[in-house]
């Protein structure tokens, strides 16, 4: 019946790319969506995750950097140096506000580096310093293309300005971008004297961040100490609250909209070859070799289908980048596997209806010419 099922559905050759590309591009829908939030998702991380901290040392009770604040005396910096296994401790300042260029507001993170930083620094320059000097800022190259600054132009932060002197790569999502001064700049208009937002902190070799993680907790007074893998994934879990109905009205609406336009088609492909499964009925095949005979077929139809829109999806996340979007689509495991399996489900309850009608088909209407 598998093979009959197989026979039928490269039978024709229209009729199969009208049923197959239905199904690709209903599940090109859910795919992209999901691939959407998943690609904003790590961008928000980025910083976080290319900083070459192994742990992040924050205020008491401050998890994570997107609408937080965070300020520690800049002797925490100093105690934190002290405890065992810790190879290194940068400090930064952080405050969430715009990169102003023109008539042009751009929310960003502003990022404080200290002099001769070597973590918390743009991790990919297209063009420029990679490090910020007194009066100099180093902005997202997507963002400067998009106000028209480039290398020597100006732009505003925290209300002064300041030379764009370096253009950097992957620090720009749909949320916001980071933007890079020198501290002692970001100290001067914030009047954060003898402060410091975040420490990130390297370990000596041998030694576990989760250890030393632990380490720095208890014997550092008012500080928070997470793993980089911690704090990235606690600023992603506040993201994602944040947007948690908006995030899931768009994936049910999307989901709801390429099940069905699925199931229609699986159904109609089904209902076209009436006439043969009639026919077969007329010859002595038994209604359960039918059954399985359309159940493969639907089967069959999504598994291709699913396969032509992974293959559009992953072009599109190619694509996208090319044309200088902020935007980034990156498909997830999670994702792959929750519609895979549940397109399965829907391939099998869309030939539920056309099984049934097939149950009650009368044979001799195929002699009739019906």
């Amino acid at each position: 019946m598998i093979r009959l099922a197989f026979r039928n559905l490269f039978q024709n050759k229209v009729r199969l790319t009208i049923s197959v590309g239905g199904v690709a591009l209903a599940l090109l829908l859910i795919l992209s969506l999901d691939a959407i939030f998943t690609g904003v998702e790590r961008q928000i991380t980025a910083y976080i995750e290319h900083s070459g901290a192994d742990i992040w040392v924050s205020q008491a009770d401050v998890f994570n950097m997107h609408m937080a604040s965070s300020s520690m005396p800049d002797s925490a910096a100093r105690k934190v140096k002290l405890v065992p296994g810790v190879a290194s401790a940068t400090p930064i300042l952080y405050l969430t506000n715009n990169v102003v260029i023109g008539d042009e507001r751009n929310l960003a993170y502003i990022i404080g580096l200290p002099e001769n930083a070597e973590f918390g620094i743009p991790w990919s320059i297209s063009s420029g310093r990679s490090l910020p000097g007194k009066g100099e800022a180093i902005i997202n190259h997507t963002v400067a293309e998009k106000s028209g600054v480039t290398l020597g132009g100006e732009v505003e932060i925290l209300g002064e300005d300041f030379e764009v002197t370096g253009l950097s790569e992957g620090t720009a999502s749909l949320v916001n971008s980071v933007a890079f001064i020198s501290i002692d700049d970001f100290e001067e208009l914030r009047g954060s004297y003898k402060t410091i937002s975040f420490l990130l902190v390297t370990v000596d070799e041998g030694e576990s961040p989760q250890v030393v993680a632990a380490r720095i907790q208890a014997q550092v007074r008012d500080v928070t100490a997470q793993t980089r893998t911690d704090f990235a994934a606690q600023e992603r879990r506040v993201v994602k609250d944040m947007s948690t109905d908006l995030i899931a009205i768009m994936n049910l609406i999307g989901f709801l909209i390429g099940l069905a336009v699925m199931a229609l088609t699986v159904y109609t492909s089904t209902l076209s070859r009436r006439r043969e499964y009639g026919m077969l009925k007329a010859l002595g095949a038994h209604n359960a070799d039918l059954y399985r005979t359309v159940l493969a077929q639907a089967i069959l139809s999504v598994i291709l289908g699913f396969l032509f829109g992974l293959v559009l999806t992953l072009m599109l996340t190619r694509v996208t980048p090319i044309f200088g979007a902020s935007l980034r689509l990156e498909v997830s495991r999670i994702s792959l596997l929750k519609v895979g399996s549940v397109s399965l489900v829907i391939a099998a309850l869309s030939s539920m209806i056309p099984i049934g009608q097939i149950a009650g088909l009368d044979p001799a209407m195929v002699f009739r010419g019906r």
